[in-house]
């Protein structure tokens, strides 16, 4: 009987690292063939030097590792990967940052051919306290804690101290008391934690996901700019953006990579020759597009 394929769920909050761990996991695989399963492409920037190839809708990862776009029909893509040859040894779907990853993995739990592992769930020690007793987005938190096998405490270096860290982790053991807290900074998780996942702690629960709650807007054909400047104003100005991430073009024509999250923000000069564009998300009916357009040089 062939064997069943298992899949672990990553869920957590804009901005909780989602990302730097799954590079985190590719870069660590040590000859494992994992799958990793995303809504859209620009919505997990892999490591540029891991990159072999890339394609309409899969791009090859070295070491045997693929990354998937899966669009709107996570069914239809997980089995494209099980007619694979050979299949994937993992699949690692990662649920945008305002889904409901039990929902996610209830799909899984009933597909032939595939096993969920479990669900893993980061949570930026930094915010997510305060996260959770916002009016806006703490019920969006705290469902997405309770549906986590594992949690995985992100940031803990961006914390004051020991103590500090300490008392989040005994604040998501209550909120969560059914799962593990792994702590770590830059996503730099054991990848057994979560490869290593056997079955999930209880059945999955289906709730609905928040994205209504949120809207997007992209920006394409920006001008040249001063990225560190501009990732600064995006995060602490006017402009209701909670989460952005994008490629832009300085004075030179280089390349750079910047992402905001709240009020943090980097820029980092990047390889990658993907033309100057920006996705900003803020809740519905906050983001400011007028003014971003006017930010970014598009005003008419």
């Amino acid at each position: 009987m062939k064997a069943h394929i298992p899949v672990a769920v990553i869920g957590g909050y804009l901005g909780a690292g989602k990302t730097t761990l799954v590079n985190h996991l590719l870069r660590h695989a040590a000859g494992r063939r994992i799958a990793i399963l995303v809504n859209e492409f620009g919505d997990l920037p892999i490591d540029e030097d891991l990159i072999e190839a890339e394609g309409e809708d899969m791009i090859a990862i070295s070491g045997g590792c693929i990354c998937c776009s899966f669009g709107s029909d996570l069914t239809a893509a997980l089995i494209k990967l099980s007619e694979l040859a050979p299949p994937p040894d993992h699949v690692v779907i990662e649920a945008s940052g305002v889904a409901m990853p039990g929902t996610v993995a209830l799909s899984i739990s009933i597909l032939p051919g595939f096993a969920l592992a479990g669900v893993v769930v980061l949570a930026d020690g930094e915010r997510v306290q305060a996260q959770a007793e916002d009016d806006y987005i703490g019920d969006t938190i705290l469902r997405q804690l309770s549906d986590a096998d594992v949690i995985v405490h992100s940031k803990t270096d961006l914390q004051p101290d020991d103590g500090a860290v300490e008392a989040v982790e005994s604040w998501l053991q209550a909120m969560a008391p059914q799962a593990k807290i792994v702590p770590t900074t830059q996503g730099r998780v054991p990848p057994d934690i979560i490869l290593g996942l056997t079955g999930p702690n209880a059945k999955p629960q289906a709730s609905p996901h928040a994205d209504a709650g949120y809207e997007s807007r992209a920006f394409r054909h920006i001008p040249p700019c001063v990225p560190g400047d501009l990732a600064q104003k995006l995060a602490t100005g006017p402009y209701g953006v909670i989460r952005a991430k994008g490629f832009l073009r300085d004075c030179e024509e280089a390349s750079w990579v910047i992402q905001t999250v709240g009020q943090r923000f980097e820029a980092q000069r990047s390889q990658k020759l993907d033309p100057a564009g920006l996705v900003c998300i803020g809740r519905r009916g906050a983001l400011d597009t007028a003014a971003l357009e006017a930010l970014l040089g598009l005003a008419g």
